[in-house]
């Protein structure tokens, strides 16, 4: 935790959500389990799949996707990503998305850049771009190093709307707090408070609210 205190600018990123104008709050309950393996010493793949449950009747959909990504480790402090994702959204506008990322580790802090392609069904094929840097910090609860204690915010920035006239630059502010346990070499698990900030022009900004509970298996 004296990483936290230590760095005042982060800690206020970290611990203050954006409310600069009235918000949309809604409750909303969120699974990510995933799988992955080593193919060797540096590479590994994972299948990432999520299931997001929202309130109902106000304009949020429930959401599902899947991810395989492939993951390279070109240092001791950086790893290289890619990913396909296919997203389903109740009522239809499913999604395809790549991505490609760069994670670091630098001591207690963890820092992540992603790019995504996104292409929207019904809007014409048309490409969508955006940008999500993330900064955050993990720290050990106990000698065995078993629990740990992580938060972070992460930015979204828009760089190509998926629609005509779409809004672009910063879309959108992620926040969350993290309790992880690890049970075995193989097996982690984590609960986690999400707070998903997404800004809009003249009307109220939406916000959503989740418990998040995931499930990382390593084979």
């Amino acid at each position: 935790m004296q990483a936290i205190i230590k760095y005042p600018l982060l800690t206020a990123l970290l611990l203050a959500p954006v409310s600069a104008s009235a918000t949309d709050d809604a409750f909303e309950f969120w699974l990510n389990p995933s799988i992955s393996t080593d193919l060797d010493n540096n590479t590994g793949i994972e299948i990432e799949t999520a299931q997001r449950f929202r309130s109902a009747g106000d304009g949020r959909v429930d959401t599902y996707f899947a991810r395989f990504w492939v993951n390279q480790k070109v240092s001791d402090q950086f790893t290289l990503a890619g990913a396909i994702e296919q997203r389903i959204n109740d009522g239809g506008s499913d999604e395809t998305r790549f991505l490609q990322q760069l994670s670091g580790k630098h001591g207690v802090f963890r820092s992540r850049m992603r790019l995504e392609q996104r292409f929207v069904e019904d809007r014409g094929g048309r490409l969508g771009l955006r940008l999500r840097p993330r900064l955050g910090v993990s720290v050990p609860l106990d000698a065995a190093g078993k629990w740990s204690f992580g938060t972070d915010a992460e930015l979204f920035l828009t760089l190509r709307g998926t629609s005509a006239g779409g809004d672009t630059g910063l879309t959108g502010l992620r926040t969350q707090y993290k309790l992880g346990y690890e049970v075995n070499d193989n097996l982690s698990l984590s609960a986690i408070y999400l707070r998903q900030q997404d800004f809009r022009d003249n009307r109220p900004d939406r916000v959503g609210h989740a418990p998040l509970i995931g499930v990382e298996y390593s084979f």
